[in-house]
């Protein structure tokens, strides 16, 4: 299997096993209003509840508890808020049907995702308690109560997908010696998560959560599938792909794997660019081709930054080399070389060095 390969599935092996840890989805901002339920409205209708700015309603936090010691009482679940939450707008929504019962979108996992996000910095009871107040502050029953049984049920899937996790641990680390990854673990892996998603959920909810994250494992298996497939040539993998982008549905997942599948070219072409000698005009008209100008732009920056960060590491290894052979004791050695960091790199920057090191010296064994 050739590096190029290999590349292809490291980077889809990242994308992979980042979507099977337990994750939370990343916060965005939506309306400032709340609308509120009509007492009385057509059975077809649908209402969307509970787009509340936790920015504002903090204002009235002292008031609203009937214990402000008491961190699990709340009125609307947004009163004295952790500080990852303070200044943001609730994400996701909760809707209602004409009849008053609930409709599963997506847009309640969001929901649910963006309080949970706190763990950590507020007690799991505190968090159900405020997710509890919320929906039954922002909902009218019987969609409250229906929001707040899925909300439990949510909470009980993620306790139990991380001893899924644990089972099968880190899938990554179980690729066979030739460094191909082991697919049938990782659908073994998939439907324990199936089957325990049937156990807890309605089929309308497991739809509305995971359909996307479904789709996009099925995506990322089949392209594992090709990058493993020596009996491939490059071009027929690559046509392999294409027609595999051209029937999936249109959706956010069609979107992200066509930008990926950009991505793969555009690093492709670069090398090939680069080990031809080409100018940085001309690597500068084919990113805009592929990635649009301000994508090459930035790009352009990029490269900038990690020529005068190379040049700064090779600048020192020169200098720690000169420090490691001198007669200098091992304490003064370290003293030094610590000095010789603190000067010619920031302190992100000195994070880096020792992967930055292990990088450099994979790619000189390679070029031997």
């Amino acid at each position: 299997m050739n590096k190029k390969v290999l590349a292809v599935i490291a980077i889809l092996l990242a994308l992979l096993i980042a979507w099977l840890g337990y994750k939370f989805l990343t916060r965005s901002t939506l309306e400032d209003s709340v609308t509120p339920a009509p007492s009385s409205s057509s059975p077809d209708s649908e209402q969307k509840l509970g787009d509340s700015s936790a920015d504002s309603a903090s204002q009235d936090a002292t008031n609203a508890t009937s214990n402000p010691n008491t961190s699990t009482q709340f009125e609307t679940g947004l009163e004295n808020l952790p500080r990852s939450l303070q200044g943001t707008e609730v994400d996701g929504d909760i809707i209602i049907d004409g009849t008053q019962n609930l409709v599963v979108t997506e847009g309640l996992k969001r929901l649910f995702d963006y309080f949970l996000s706190t763990l950590g910095e507020e007690s799991a009871e505190t968090i159900h308690a405020r997710v509890e107040a919320y929906i039954k502050s922002h909902t009218p029953e019987p969609a409250a109560s229906q929001a707040v049984e899925i909300y439990h049920q949510y909470v009980t899937y993620l306790q139990r997908l991380n001893a899924i996790q644990n089972k099968y641990g880190n899938l990554q680390m179980r690729a066979t010696k030739s460094g191909e990854f082991d697919l049938s673990l990782a659908r073994q892996r998939q439907q324990d998560i199936v089957n325990l998603r049937n156990e807890l959920f309605e089929p309308e909810t497991i739809e509305a959560f995971f359909a996307d994250d479904d789709e996009l494992f099925e995506y990322n298996i089949a392209m594992i599938e090709l990058a493993q497939n020596d009996n491939l040539t490059e071009e027929q993998r690559q046509a392999a792909k294409e027609d595999y982008l051209s029937r999936l549905p249109d959706s956010l997942i069609k979107q992200n794997a066509e930008q990926q599948a950009n991505l793969e070219k555009l690093i492709q072409q670069t090398e090939a660019l680069k080990k031809q000698g080409a100018s940085d005009a001309e690597l500068f008209a084919m990113r805009a081709k592929l990635v649009g100008v301000p994508a090459a732009e930035r790009l352009a920056e990029v490269d900038a930054q990690n020529q005068d960060f190379d040049n700064r590491f090779e600048q020192y290894q020169t200098a720690k080399q000169q420090i490691m052979a001198s007669n200098a004791d091992e304490a003064e050695q370290q003293a030094q070389i610590s000095a010789l960091e603190g000067e010619l790199f920031d302190e992100a920057e000195q994070k880096r060095l020792t992967g930055y090191a292990q990088l450099k010296e994979l790619e000189a064994s390679e070029q031997q």
